[in-house]
């Protein structure tokens, strides 16, 4: 049977600065649903990339010292390819929109558009944001003046930086005739945009009234040219958003480019940052309406990650000026990637924005990580080799069918876990997991096998005990294997199953009863050795 696709992706990020927290955090999101789908039964695509045009970037490659803002980008990849490597991220695909299929799908997307009757030339003079790569009415402006008492100085309303006056011959999108059409589309789709809020957001500022985009540049030349007019390039979003269709072969005619478009498209879901969904939720949605394609079936907005300050409790903005910056690397070396990936994807509100600090951090990985997972592991293994000469127990007939409270637990365990999971709900996932894992500790107190052990007339009990404990871990390594893909392989390795680490049913390998007894258990050192508060 062939399996449903499944397309995620990520925004495709600026290169006017290496990647950060944020972009690791996004990136991350979309690599656990990634993982967890394809254990589902699911033929992924998962995408993420640079997005390397506009002024912007041409700035960052001038103050930079390179001759050319190519040769900047080009110097900045690694740093993105190095960095997903290094935090286990799993993408299939890596675009960058200086890429000649990039060139090429672009180029096709003006002729497209020039077709479609919304695309016209006109003069563009208004505000432009160039580090949002935005554009705002003078309506907007305004609003922003008053709202923040800068009257005169003209900031941006979403940055707050300095904008510029730009006045060139553009060609202009026709947004403002889809406005009754996404409204429309909301009524039909209203978990388009996720969380439901973000929705509210987003329908609140089509209702505002839209205007006509300009799509097209001629005061600089870093960009895709319109292939029909001399002198213009094409704006730097409008080239952009096209990324998640030239990635899966729109544009291409040839056959396998074709079944690929034809598979993968529409995306399941892009996950992007709050400040964009203005650009993913209203312009894109809109373009694919004027050239006749399909519009991704979810966008999954996140909120922005801020820093709680130590002394005071609050909830601080992420800056170098504060000093209270944290980098990737910080937080590997505190916790490593495997802590790291578990606190990001566990323990922060995925919709909201959402504050960290290492003392979280730490209390996060000593009580989930080192205490109750890690533990249960180290414990019931050493166990294991220690009563049964080194392995597993020999398992006796019928012995899943015996009743016990962790068994009991895990009667549908992956059902629950995967409603979570569906809809990026990942605390909740991994709270149906820790139910299990805490049990299984739990239920180490409860029976004392160290006790039973001394009974010789016990012996039956002790296995039972055992294996108990061990098909609790095997079905918990499972469904942590998307958050700690490493730490699900050294577990099953140590139990001897290294032929379960990778599955595509889920379900199944999850269900109570697939022990394999009798092999060779390893005991191994700590998981996750306990973090000293004087690590930091």
């Amino acid at each position: 049977m062939t399996k449903p696709s499944f397309y995620i992706t990520t925004p495709i990020y600026y290169v006017n600065a290496a990647p950060h927290l944020g972009t690791a955090y996004c990136t991350m999101l979309c690599d656990v649903q990634a993982r967890y789908r394809r254990t589902a039964g699911y033929d992924v695509k998962f995408l993420t990339g640079m997005d390397e045009h506009g002024e912007k970037v041409a700035e960052a490659a001038a103050d930079h010292g390179f001759d050319t803002p190519q040769a900047w980008c080009d110097s900045q990849a690694p740093l993105f390819r190095d960095l997903w490597e290094k935090i286990e991220i799993s993408n299939d695909d890596f675009i960058r929109t200086t890429e000649p299929r990039q060139h090429h799908a672009v180029q096709y997307l003006w002729d497209r558009m020039n077709e479609s009757g919304y695309l016209y030339k006109g003069s563009y003079d208004g505000w432009y944001c160039v580090p949002e790569e935005t554009y705002f009415t003078e309506n907007q402006v305004k609003k922003s003046d008053e709202e923040h008492e800068t009257q005169g100085q003209h900031l941006c309303p979403d940055c707050g930086r300095p904008l510029e006056r730009v006045q060139e011959e553009s060609y202009f999108f026709k947004l403002s005739a889809f406005q009754d059409k996404l409204l429309a589309f909301y009524d039909e789709h209203p978990d388009f945009v996720q969380p439901d809020f973000r929705m509210n957001e987003v329908r609140t500022f089509v209702e505002g009234g839209l205007t006509d985009l300009s799509v097209s540049r001629t005061s600089f030349d870093w960009g895709i040219p319109v292939p029909f007019d001399d002198g213009h390039v094409t704006y730097v979003w409008f080239d952009a958003l096209l990324n998640y269709m030239t990635a899966v072969g729109y544009s291409l005619d040839d056959e396998a480019s074709r079944a690929e478009f034809a598979k993968r498209w529409p995306a399941q879901y892009h996950v992007v940052g709050k400040d964009i969904i203005r650009f993913h939720c209203v312009i894109w949605p809109a373009m694919l309406m004027a050239i006749g394609e399909a519009l991704p079936e979810h966008v999954f907005a996140h909120g922005f990650l801020t820093v709680r300050n130590s002394e005071t409790g609050e909830a601080e903005k992420m800056s170098k000026s504060r000093g209270n910056a944290i980098a990737p690397q910080d937080v590997i070396d505190l916790m490593g990637v495997e802590g790291y990936r578990y606190y990001f994807m566990t323990d922060v509100a995925h919709g909201k924005d959402s504050a960290i600090s290492f003392d979280r951090m730490e209390q996060v990985y000593n009580a989930d990580l080192a205490n109750s997972w890690g533990n249960l592991v180290s414990r019931s293994l050493n166990m294991s080799a220690k009563y049964f000469d080194g392995k597993t127990p020999a398992l006796a007939d019928g012995w899943a069918e015996k009743d016990n409270p962790l068994r009991e637990i895990a009667q549908g365990i992956e059902a629950r876990y995967a409603a979570c999971m569906d809809v990026m709900d990942y605390a909740g996932a991994k709270d149906v997991v820790m139910e299990l894992v805490h049990a299984a500790n739990h239920y180490i107190e409860d029976t004392a096998p160290w006790a039973v052990a001394k009974d010789e007339a016990r012996a039956e009990e002790l296995r039972d005990i055992i294996v108990n404990l061990l098909e609790s871990i095997r079905i918990s390594a499972h469904l942590f294997a998307p958050f700690m893909p490493e730490t699900s392989a050294e577990v099953f390795r140590r139990m001897s199953l290294e032929g379960e680490e990778t599955t595509d049913d889920l379900a199944a390998v999850c269900e109570w009863g697939g022990l394999a007894g009798d092999v060779p258990v390893t005991k191994g050192d700590a998981l996750f050795p306990r973090l000293a508060a004087d690590k930091k």
